[in-house]
This record gives C-alpha cells, structure tokens and sequence, in this order.
C-alpha cells in the first residue's frame, strides 16, 4: 500500500488549504456498547424503545436523542465494554459499507455475528497521524477544552476565543477560516498550562483522553478512512509500543498489515478512597503477523558491493549504455580488471573508454597495507568519472582528476 503523503507541500494556494488538512473519515467502529441505566430501565417505554431502535441497527446519540424526547429521560444511557466491537450501518455514510466488514471479517460466537478481529492498514509513518490523541473537554455545544502541545514541549489547554461583537451592526464579528483559538486563561487555569492536578474539570471527571485509531481495512471501498475511538490510557500506551517496535524493525509503518482485537488485562484504578485496585478490563490492542526477528536480521543485509556499483552505474548513465563489472580479481601486484562485455559485432563500449582498462593501485606510502579495497574505493573511483565528468577513465591511480580524491580517502 502507498503511504498517504501531505496534501499541501507548497504555498498555499486556497482558502481550503489554510486550514489544516484531515484524512477523510468514512464511518466509525466503536469500542463498545450503550445501555441503559439503572433508573431508565424502570421506565418500561424506554426499555422498549432502546430495544427496538437497538436492532434496527440505529446509533446509540440516535437512541440518547429519542429516549430524551420521547421518554424525558437525560443521560439515559451507560457506556459498557464488551469482548467484540461494535459496528453499525448508522455510523458509516454508506451503510453497506457495515455489512461487508461483518461479511468479511465477522464471526458468530454465541452472540450472532459480530466484530471481534479485523486486519488493518495505516495510511501514514507517523504514529500520531494514525493515533491523534489529545486531553478534551465537551460541553453541550461541542468541543470546549483541549489540550495541545507546543514547540517548547509543554502541553497548554486551548480553547475558543470569545466573539467580539460589531458595535455599528450590533452582531457577532464574522470570522473567516474559523474561529479563533486562544490558551485558556482563567481563575483555573491562569498560565494556560494543562495540569489535570489542578484542573477543576478533569477532577470532576469532565476531562478525558481522546484518541482515536485511523486505518483502512483491505478489500473495503470507500473514498476515505475508518476510525475507532477510545479514551484509555492502556490502549494508547500499548498501540504506541506496537507501532514503534514495527517502525524500528522496517522503518516504516505502511504497507503493514495490522490487526485490531481485544484482549483482557489487570488494569489498576484509584477509587474513591484513594485505594489503588485492579479490576479485569478488556482493551484493544494491535497486534501484527510478522517476524520481528527476520525484519531485524534483514535490516542489516547489504548488497553486494558489485550490484549496489552496477545499480549506480545504471542510474547515472542516461543513454542506458551501461557495462556491468562482472569480476574484480588480485593477482600478483595490486591489479584490478574491468571486464568487457562482448556484442556478436565485436567489444562494447566499457564504462568511460572503448578499451580495456588495466587500473594499478600505487600506494602513496609505498607500504602495501594502504591499497584500498578492490571493491571499495578503485569502485567509487571508476563511478567518480560519471560524476564529475572529467574525460575517460585514467590507466592508473595518480591520473585521476582532483575532484575525485575524496572518493579515494587521500590516496595520491
């Protein structure tokens, strides 16, 4: 898979490319389920209502929404962890698009068909563009609170600046791309710093981790990318260490197919008290189906000296003219040979001459253990005539021109 590169790699030329690009979103896969509380599931129409809304596939703000409306009842719903996860027509905007990733990676454990494995593919090398994650606080007009790194390392709390208002119109300001976003400072926070110690919301339990997982999953169309929420530290910590193993090992993150599952561990909480507790708790992690220990053997394999020279060769030379090295050999005094290729016309042309060169080495200190490797340095001499494009190959070291002395470390 291609990796997905920067949209914008100039100035910019529009509106649109102002504002910072995102990757188009799809449709999501949730981590779980919601259920009702205890006190609205005293309230038979609502059990009733989150019933049926439940199996005809519709989203659970769809069914908050109604159980308000329809019911009175607020908050009515819990989130709940479940083994698999949960994935509904209602939350892609092709809803056909749900029923074929229950087709193609579903499976029926007792419960009916449901999601509890599926591959995936991230789109960029950059971790926190395939995990963007962040401190958030919503208020009941959206997002209110967030944090946000800066260029000195120190995580601020950002929010949205308040609308000036037009005196002469007696209106709100208009704003164009956006609105304004300002460091929160306030009696809470006065500097704008993020402290969740001394944040009276995240105290309050108003403030969380929001992250979300962004991947495509093979042999699902659609013009965009899928997303996964969560809002679990573990999570987060867990995929950060799978995906830095992976890109120490390839150097990369796309092109990898991962596998998004869940699995169960010991987490620890503090409860009220202040008591330290571990409770079983089920997280999603990302696992891969690769060899580690060969990804990092290969890591170090180079080519041979003879193909990493012909490939450079080959590059440099435009008209495709190119005479393979087919074999280096010492006998006797240092001497290194060029074979030639041969047409059924007769010898083709070498590298830089129409005959055979015979390069000698010739120690500048006349102490044997100076001459270079055959396959070193006399190589990068031979390409350094393409480079520096100072006539045909010299017939022995002292005659190569200046500019390639630093290809030969001195040598004279």
């Amino acid at each position: 898979m291609n990796a997905v590169v920067n949209l914008v790699n100039g100035p910019v030329r529009s509106v649109v490319e102002e504002r910072a690009l995102r990757p188009p979103v799809i449709g999501h896969i949730r981590p779980g389920i919601k259920v009702l509380t205890s006190k609205a599931r005293g309230n038979a129409r609502a059990v009733e209502l989150y019933e049926s809304m439940v199996s005809a596939g519709e989203s659970f703000d769809a069914i908050a929404m109604a159980l308000e409306s329809k019911c009175n009842l607020k908050n009515a719903l819990a989130p709940k962890n479940t083994p698999y996860f949960t994935c509904r027509r209602s939350d892609f905007t092709n809803p056909d698009v749900a029923d074929e990733i229950l087709k193609l990676y579903g499976e029926d454990r007792g419960e009916g068909l449901k999601l509890y494995r599926f591959p995936v593919l991230f789109a960029f090398n950059d971790w926190m563009q395939n995990l963007p994650n962040q401190m958030t606080v919503y208020g009941s007009n959206g997002r209110k609170f967030w944090s946000q790194y800066e260029r000195d390392g120190i995580r601020y709390c950002m929010t949205y600046a308040k609308v000036a208002r037009d005196q002469r119109a007696q209106r709100a300001v208009r704003h164009f791309g956006g609105r304004t976003v300002i460091r929160r400072q306030d009696e809470a926070i006065a500097d704008g710093i993020c402290d969740p110690e001394q944040c009276p919301q995240y105290q309050a339990r108003q403030c969380n981790l929001s992250a979300s997982f962004i991947f495509a999953i093979p042999d699902i169309k659609g013009l965009g990318l899928i997303e996964l929420p969560t809002n679990s530290i573990y999570v987060l910590q867990k995929a950060y260490s799978a995906m830095q193993t992976v890109q120490l090992a390839r150097g990369k993150l796309t092109g990898t197919r991962f596998c998004i599952t869940k699995r169960e561990f010991d987490i620890t909480r503090i409860n009220d008290n202040g008591e330290a507790v571990r409770t079983p708790q089920m997280l999603t992690v990302l696992d891969a189906d690769i060899d580690i220990g060969a990804l990092l053997d290969a890591a170090d394999d180079a080519a041979p000296a003879l193909d990493a020279a012909n490939q450079a060769v080959a590059l440099i030379e435009g008209s495709g003219n190119v005479l393979p090295i087919v074999n280096v050999e010492l006998s006797g005094d240092p001497v290194t040979q060029l074979n030639e290729t041969s047409d059924a016309g007769g010898t083709s042309p070498t590298v830089a001459s129409t005959q055979t060169a015979e390069l000698t080495l010739e120690p500048a200190t006349g102490n044997p253990a100076d001459v270079p490797p055959a396959n070193g340095p006399l190589l990068q001499h031979v390409l350094s005539v393409h480079h520096t494009g100072e006539g045909e190959a010299p017939e022995s070291l002292s005659d190569k021109p200046s500019a390639c002395r630093t290809c030969f470390n001195g040598w004279a």
